[in-house]
């Protein structure tokens, strides 16, 4: 067992538009804007979305943020070909082909097609809004 100490809290994006983008959560996912604030100079939105926090940041005085690198497809896999976080993910529990099509109306891209993962289930790759690609799985 896991040590019980431990809760996940949240993942943190820097966004050079962070209101643009935390209304793009909103508008893609049902996500939920919790809170609207300012910290060390900067906006920080909390968006709630799967019982997972999305904070994201604007630009901070004295931060010179680069863009992120774009996920690149290989032979069997898609990554970033960096060191850090890749991606993140969410298990989704309806119709992911549906989805698609239905994010796919509404402009949004897909690094990595729907297909079968390892464990046969369906998954995609979501572009998302600074650089940031999000794994959506069926279960």
């Amino acid at each position: 067992m896991s040590n019980p100490a431990f809760k996940f809290d949240h993942v943190h994006i820097i966004s050079e538009d962070p209101q643009a983008s935390a209304i793009w959560y909103v508008e893609m996912f049902d996500a939920m804007i919790a809170a609207n604030t300012m910290a060390r100079g900067a906006p920080q939105i909390f968006v709630e979305l799967g019982g997972m926090t999305i904070l994201i940041r604007g630009h901070r005085p004295g931060e010179d943020p680069v863009a992120a690198r774009p996920i690149q497809q290989y032979a069997e896999f898609s990554s970033h070909n960096a060191w850090g976080t890749d991606h993140f993910g969410f298990l989704y529990q309806g119709d992911l082909e549906a989805l698609c099509a239905e994010l796919r109306g509404k402009g949004v891209s897909f690094p990595v097609e729907l297909k079968k993962g390892v464990n046969g289930s369906l998954l995609c790759y979501v572009a998302a809004p600074d650089g940031v690609s999000i794994e959506l799985m069926q279960c």
